[in-house]
């Protein structure tokens, strides 16, 4: 019963340090993903801010400027995505591991259950049988007695 209890213990630690670490996963994704979006909000404000001021017939210059500054943008939109969907992947993975720790922590508690169970019952049967002879031997003695 101790070594089930130890391998509880030990399985209920390695799933939490799991669980820590899907919450972390989680922040991150959602800090990532907060990021993302700000960065597509600022490109599509910086867009109509320019489309604006192309209308005016801007120089050249400033059009490779723009357009530039637009592609460092998309550059950093596509890397801030790539970072999303490797986030969201390890989360999955640290997911599918909490699962498998779960199912592993419920098997052994179960086995524990059952091992008590068990142990109960042999004890609850020890029990009957001590009182089962000492019935036994009080009627041999009051039998003996009355001959």
């Amino acid at each position: 019963m101790t070594a089930l209890n130890t391998l509880l213990q030990q399985a209920q630690n390695e799933r939490d340090m799991v669980l820590a670490a899907v919450h972390r996963e989680e922040e991150s994704l959602n800090r990532l993903k907060l990021q993302s979006q700000q960065l597509l909000n600022y490109r599509a404000e910086y867009q109509a801010r320019w489309q604006l001021q192309f209308q005016n017939h801007s120089a050249i210059e400033i059009v490779h400027c723009y357009r530039s500054f637009m592609q460092r943008l998309d550059e950093a939109v596509t890397q801030q995505q790539r970072q999303a969907d490797n986030a969201a992947a390890m989360l999955e993975r640290q997911r599918t591991a909490l699962a498998a720790l779960e199912l592993r922590v419920a098997s052994v508690r179960k086995l524990l259950e059952r091992r008590q169970t068990e142990q109960q019952r042999l004890e609850q049967r020890a029990d009957q049988r001590q009182t089962d002879e000492a019935a036994l031997q009080a009627h041999r003695r009051q039998a003996s007695a009355g001959h």
